[in-house]
């Protein structure tokens, strides 16, 4: 049965008269987006900010826990990969759970992922200006709020983003650049600087705290390391040959980090001289790390930290504002969503709006901790706490996809079905987000993580709610999810 999508949508069928509106096809290459990927993920950010908490569950051998969710986190790519190379879309899983599951699951799944991939970013603004908020009080005293940084960046970034895809995707990766020489520098000084004591213990499965409960609990937070793994899908639009380049850029993309964790991980270990208790004590471990290394030289740790900031408001906002543009454009959303601007052929509307989300939930975040505490709102706290409740929201996502691509295949595709690649590795790629899932997700978790589960469940129960009416009002909408495939004349 061939894929109805694949034929792009009549003129009657769009949420607006006309043909849908597209975005610039064409202008990134599989490096661009590559690169794009990987300043999404943010390393430096993700690492300076993440591996202390991950360090300390998982004790001296977090680096084998990096490698198990460098592996879990490439089936998932795996995935991510087989679909866009049948049905590329700037909708990117929101496209894929569509034509798998029907308009409601779509629309479910529209929201869902608006709404994990907002408050995850709301997390990364905040961080943006608590970052410029920490180097500035280090090096200086300056004690500036860190909201005044963080409006600033985030002013910055979206006039970027506005002035069009090539523009803003090249400057994500520049700053990608800057935060990975950074990274790789310190590490492999503080590696030559503790030759004498290098071991094999951080990769010994023995040497997990816990053994496999530790394992597992560490597991969901090196996980949550790779998020913006995805980036290249929502650009498969304005990629040049996008279902053979958004594969290769999510494969490679995973490869790399993976590499670049372990060499991280290995280098803030050793450097601690495998005391995880001094690490977890550790504000920024891998600051500490550049200060006992490189003395006066640490600021170049501080630059890879703020352009990684940078690197991940850019590319995350751009990626992400495009699947609710894609969702606007085909229906699933208000129709506002779905404008491009006419020159630029950006889609302003989604980023503004998204980016303007973001901002009132971390306002509405910092209310509610300065009427429940009395006290002012740590950006690092937000950030954690943001983080893990959108990430709960977008392993939804991923699990859904993960269960739709033996579906689709079979339905669509059945002569291209291969069991493995098909469905072995999406059906291990399940059990991958399970874990996870379940460590986000279990009772007797401190406030507010505890509530998080119950939050997550209302936003999927409301989401159901609501396709379910808008299909009913829209029979037409079933024809229009993945009408728009990107590289469709």
């Amino acid at each position: 049965m061939p894929d109805p999508g694949a034929a792009g949508p009549s003129p009657a069928s769009g949420p607006v008269r006309g043909a849908p509106q597209r975005l610039r096809g064409g202008v990134l290459g599989m490096a661009d987006i590559a690169a794009a990927t990987m300043a999404n993920v943010g390393p430096a950010m993700s690492f300076f900010f993440g591996f202390a908490f991950l360090g300390t569950t998982a004790g001296i051998a977090s680096p084998l826990t990096i490698v198990a969710a460098g592996v879990a986190v490439a089936l998932l790519g795996n995935t991510l990969a087989e679909f866009s190379r049948a049905h590329p879309s700037a909708g990117s899983f929101i496209t894929f759970v569509g034509k798998s599951f029907g308009p409601v699951s779509a629309v479910t799944t529209a929201l869902l992922a608006g709404l994990g991939y907002i408050i995850g970013m709301a997390a990364v603004i905040a961080i943006s200006g608590g970052f410029v908020q920490i180097t500035l009080e280090h090096y200086t005293g300056v004690e500036l709020p860190w909201i005044i940084w963080t409006l600033v960046l985030t002013g910055v970034a979206v006039g970027l983003m506005l002035r069009g895809v090539v523009v803003s995707t090249k400057w994500a990766g520049y700053f990608f650049g800057v935060e990975m020489l950074v990274l790789v520098v310190v590490s492999v000084a503080a590696i030559v600087e503790h030759h004498g004591s290098l071991s094999a213990v951080p990769f010994l499965p023995g040497h997990v705290s816990h053994g496999l409960s530790g394992l597992a609990a560490g597991f969901p937070l090196a996980v949550y390391l790779f998020i913006g793994w995805e980036n290249s899908a929502a650009l498969a639009e304005e990629t040049e040959n996008p279902r053979r380049n958004v594969g290769r850029a999510v494969f490679f993309s995973i490869a790399v980090m993976t590499v670049s964790y372990i060499l991280f991980s290995y280098a803030t270990v050793t450097g601690f001289d495998y005391d995880m208790a001094k690490l977890g004590a550790a504000g920024i471990p891998f600051i500490d790390i550049a200060q006992q290394t490189l003395g006066a030289l640490a600021f170049v740790a501080y630059i890879g930290g703020l352009t990684s900031t940078l690197g991940v408001l850019i590319a995350g906002i751009n990626s992400q504002a495009r699947l609710v543009f894609n969702a606007g454009r085909e229906g699933l959303l208000p129709a506002f969503f779905g404008y491009v601007h006419p020159i630029r052929r950006t889609p302003n509307n989604a980023i503004v709006t998204f980016t303007a989300t973001a901002l009132v939930i971390i306002g509405g975040w910092g209310l509610g901790h300065l009427l429940g505490s009395g006290g002012s709102m740590d950006p690092v706290v937000f950030f954690t706490e943001a983080s893990s409740l959108g990430s709960i929201l977008i392993l939804l996502v991923y699990l859904a996809s993960n269960i739709a691509l033996p579906l689709y295949y079979r339905r669509y595709r059945p002569q291209e079905f291969r069991t493995v690649r098909h469905l072995v590795l999406p059906a291990i790629g399940v059990l991958a987000i399970l874990v996870p899932l379940y460590y986000l997700a279990k009772p007797g978790q401190p406030a507010p993580y505890n509530w998080f589960p119950y939050a997550a469940l209302a936003a999927l129960l409301a989401a159901v709610a609501y396709a379910t009416l808008l299909v009913r009002r829209d029979p037409g909408l079933a024809d229009r999810v993945g009408s728009v495939v990107a590289d469709a004349e």
